[in-house]
């Protein structure tokens, strides 16, 4: 057995005794005997892509979703600098991520030959581990040494209490491909005495316990754990819980699901300064709710990893690993207050989204109502996002996710891809034009490849809609082309370019006919960027009128 042939197999079989399922390969040259094995090994799903960026995010989304480490593959050269972004994405949201890029031998490097760049580190800060795993020898002792390398790769991905992509760079020589035979100098599959080791988690610290009050608040942002725990702490508690889409906390009685608008009252905002908060997770979608935790007295993060936690707004007093929200005695005239304020503001806001015929914002609130219980809804990271996170009604029985790590709209339906691949259900994604067009590759499946149950929902207002409702629409004469940036992309031409069935939606009634079916499938909704931007002034102007009465 050719040396390439052997340390692919050892790899790839130890990767799944760890614990992957998943392998997502971009083809190549230099990568053949990662890919062969990895096409060998009846353990594995393997899912084959012809754009590394796409790919990247497809593996992105699979992790993501099914919370354990994906492997990603992929030839030298600019191929493997085609992952950086999702490295990235990986990195910021801590979605764990084992690349496994091939390289040339040494000898090769820094000579002009051909596919051959400098990828020692390639992902500098971005990983949470780099190791080059060198180019294999036919000797004694190198299969411990793949397979104990390979192991601790996992299990640093993997976490606790740090997950995150981990970068394998693999040199091979020539030959690349199996050669016939059979033997080598040690057996390949190692043995219990060890030929691999298993990394040990340690038992968590204790929890940090706060004085009993009633005015707290939850809030639960993006990529939070143990959500439903400190949900149900809360409700205990006497506390409200203030949960962006994509952190999991939107449901029950205590959900605030219109903080958004009511601290953008300044008034209001003022008058429910809490005695402490306690962060999960990273928030980030609010621009009132992060200015509203900068004035927080007591702002508790909640981090799994004590050497890099989410605070944004620097305004951090403890951070601890876990939290004790105790029972508080007392009346319960915070929470009503806060109640109070849910159930005025959220009535007014459909009052104005009802009446608005087919805007982004009802777009959103709809689509979450309508998802049967079982539902993934991934959701692109510009308006979106933040359309769930002001329009959406608190609700149970439904999934979110998004990639806000870095919030960037790359690779975003390879990523919804990957998450529907990975999930048990129906898979729905609300995402803008732009980040169609970004990744339109994503649409892309071989015939022999999974295919997800996704529906893909556009929002198509020809353009960067986010720019509408920022401080660069003031400047009309450059405004237009260089933020709005209109394409005329027709939709459906692109949906019948990649044999998709698409439907487009034209009245706010025809959504939930529209997105039934199976398999990858796409719906588009055009709306107006001017009456969008009038919209969202409108809900904010009818809570701060409702707050007054």
């Amino acid at each position: 057995m050719n040396p390439a042939t052997a340390l692919s197999t050892v790899l790839i079989d130890e990767l799944v005794r760890c614990g992957v399922t998943d392998v997502v390969l971009a083809p190549g040259s230099r990568s053949a005997p990662l890919a062969l094995a990895a096409h060998a090994e009846s353990r594995l799903r393997l899912h084959v892509r012809i754009d590394e960026r796409s790919a990247s995010f497809v593996a992105l989304g699979l992790a993501k979703r099914s919370e354990r480490p994906v492997a990603l593959i992929c030839t030298s050269g600019t191929a493997a600098a085609n992952f950086h972004p999702a490295v990235i994405e990986a990195s910021e949201s801590g979605v764990p991520l084992l690349l496994l890029t091939a390289d040339r031998p040494p000898e090769l490097r820094g000579t002009g030959a051909n596919q051959t760049i400098d990828q020692i580190k390639l992902y500098g800060s971005a990983v949470r581990w780099f190791a080059e795993i060198g180019v294999p020898e036919e000797r004694p002792g190198q299969v411990a040494y793949w397979r104990s390398l390979v192991c601790r790769a996992f299990q640093r991905a993997a976490g606790p209490p740090d997950p995150g992509p981990v970068h394998l760079n693999v040199a091979f020589r020539e030959p690349l491909i199996p050669d016939g035979d059979e033997t080598w100098c040690e057996p390949l599959d190692g043995d219990a005495s060890g030929a691999w080791v298993r990394a040990r988690v340690a038992p968590p610290a204790a929890a940090l316990h706060i004085p009993p009050t009633r005015r707290g608040v939850l809030v639960v942002g993006d990529g939070a754990a143990n959500v439903r725990r400190y949900v149900a702490a809360a409700g205990m508690a006497g506390w409200p819980v203030l949960s962006e889409p994509s952190g999991g906390g939107r449901y029950g009685d205590h959900a605030i699901s219109t903080y958004h608008f009511l601290l953008s009252d300044q008034e209001w905002a003022d008058a429910h300064r809490p005695d402490v908060v306690v962060t999960l997770g990273r928030p980030g979608l609010s621009r009132p709710l992060l200015s509203w935790l900068r004035r927080a007295e007591e702002h508790i993060v909640v981090s799994p990893d004590l050497t890099r936690w989410p605070d944004p707004t620097r305004s951090a007093t403890q951070v601890a690993q876990a939290v004790e929200i105790p029972i508080a005695t007392g009346g319960d005239a915070w929470l009503r207050s806060w109640r109070h304020a849910e159930h005025l503001a959220r009535a007014v806001i459909d009052q104005v989204l009802d009446s608005s015929g087919l805007t982004e914002p009802r777009l959103a609130r709809d689509l979450a109502d309508v998802l049967p219980n079982g539902s993934l809804l991934f959701c692109g990271s510009s308006m979106p996002i933040r359309d769930l996170d002001q329009a959406m009604r608190p609700r149970r029985g439904l999934r979110l996710m998004a990639n806000r790590g870095a919030s960037g709209i790359d690779g975003l339906v390879s990523t919804a891809v990957g998450a529907a691949l990975a999930h048990n259900g129906p898979a729905y994604a609300l995402i803008g034009d732009l980040t169609l067009l970004h990744d339109q590759n994503g649409l892309i499946l071989g015939p022999r490849e999974p295919r997800p149950d996704l529906c893909l929902v556009v929002v198509n207002n020809d353009g960067g809609g986010i720019f509408s409702l920022l401080p660069q629409a003031a400047l009309e004469e450059p405004f237009e082309r260089v933020f709005g940036t209109p394409h005329g992309v027709d939709l459906g031409y692109l949906a019948a370019a990649n044999g998709l069935p698409y439907t487009l939606v034209e009245e706010p009634e025809g959504l939930s006919r529209a997105i039934k079916g199976d398999g990858l499938r796409l719906v588009e909704a055009r709306t107006d960027r001017v009456s969008n931007a009038a919209v969202h002034a409108a809900m904010r102007e009818a809570v701060r009128a409702a707050m007054r009465d």
